[in-house]
């Protein structure tokens, strides 16, 4: 199943044969959208994500794992809702499937979660920040080697770019051990949430992982809920935490899953990853448009860091690497 390299004697070459997600990804026709469709896609999401975090925020005194499992529930539904509106079928996942999108829910949905809730005792908000400003370089190396390609420099360099300009946005701030520990746990989960959805993106697509890892989490949060919070919690949410679980689960998790799966699964977790440097930007508009106060000189410089590192790393359409022979 891995790619390979036609023999240098045959003309014309056989076809390398390539992995279902590979093939998939390289169908021509309206079942994949061009490589700029995806791009769109992936940065609507970041911005989705970026925006949130205001609404987030609000969440901090609610029972937040109560109010988590009903998020990921209604997005779940949403998810369904629109599968059926579609025509489009969710398929059971098989065999070692199970352990791919029961561990995307785990880390990218529920452990990052908590360590955002748990860690904010030790470290501030920006801390956390540039812990997931870090994750496109490993995106950028880890990516292509699940694809079964090489990481393409280009690719890591832009990364690179991305992850500084991304610190600059962010900003640095107070930190103790335990609050490392914590965003470091972060920084894991969020490369997760990636990484572990490119080995099941080729059968179930972008709809199938996203309603697999909603529907998971949602049983997850709910156990955490009643253990942590009690069976009553659900009455302690106000008026204000039931919009802000409704925003998140419509905008930033049923409609932002499916769009960064879909610009994952055409232009790569490599690539795709470089666009999460537009999640802090999001985030930095977003705080202005609420009435905060303008930013700082570094923050603009930190922007234009960031769109310097996308123009580097998403100038051409290719997903910019190469395959690799079987060892």
């Amino acid at each position: 199943m891995t790619a390979t390299r036609a023999p240098a004697a045959r003309a014309p070459a056989a076809p390398a044969a390539r992995t279902e997600t590979t093939a998939a990804r390289d169908q021509p026709g309206p079942a994949r959208a061009p490589a700029r469709g995806a791009t769109l896609a992936g940065a609507l999401a970041m911005v989705c994500v970026g925006g949130s975090v205001a609404v987030t925020g609000t969440l901090a005194r609610a029972p937040v794992y109560t109010a988590e499992a009903l998020r990921y529930a209604a997005a779940c539904l949403l998810l369904l809702a629109f599968a059926r509106a579609s025509g489009r079928s969710v398929r059971l996942p098989r065999a070692a499937e199970w352990l791919w999108l029961a561990g995307i829910a785990a880390t990218g949905l529920v452990v990052f979660n908590v360590a955002l809730a748990d860690g904010a005792r030790g470290a501030e908000p920006a801390v956390f920040g540039v812990a997931v400003a870090c994750v496109p370089t490993l995106l950028a190396v880890a990516g292509p080697l699940l694809e079964r390609s090489r990481p393409a420099p280009k690719a890591v360099v832009a990364a690179v770019v991305l992850t500084g300009g991304a610190a600059l946005v962010q900003g640095l701030g107070r930190c103790d051990a335990a609050g490392f520990a914590w965003a470091a746990v972060a920084f894991g989960c969020e490369a997760a949430f990636t990484l572990l959805a490119v080995p099941v993106l080729g059968r179930h697509g972008p709809l199938g992982v996203s309603v697999h890892a909603t529907w998971i989490a949602t049983v997850i949060f709910a156990v955490l809920g009643g253990v942590r919070e009690g069976p009553a919690a659900v009455t302690r949410l106000s008026a204000a935490d039931w919009l802000a679980t409704g925003y998140l689960a419509v905008g930033v998790t049923a409609v932002a899953f499916v769009l960064w799966y879909t610009s994952v699964d055409r232009l790569g977790a490599g690539r795709a990853g470089l666009l999460t440097g537009i999640a802090p930007i999001a985030a930095t508009l977003t705080g202005i448009l609420l009435g905060g106060p303008a930013p700082r000189p570094m923050v603009w410089a930190g922007i234009a860091v960031v769109i310097a590192g996308l123009t580097v790393g998403l100038r051409n359409g290719e997903r910019g690497s190469d395959a690799l022979s079987p060892s």
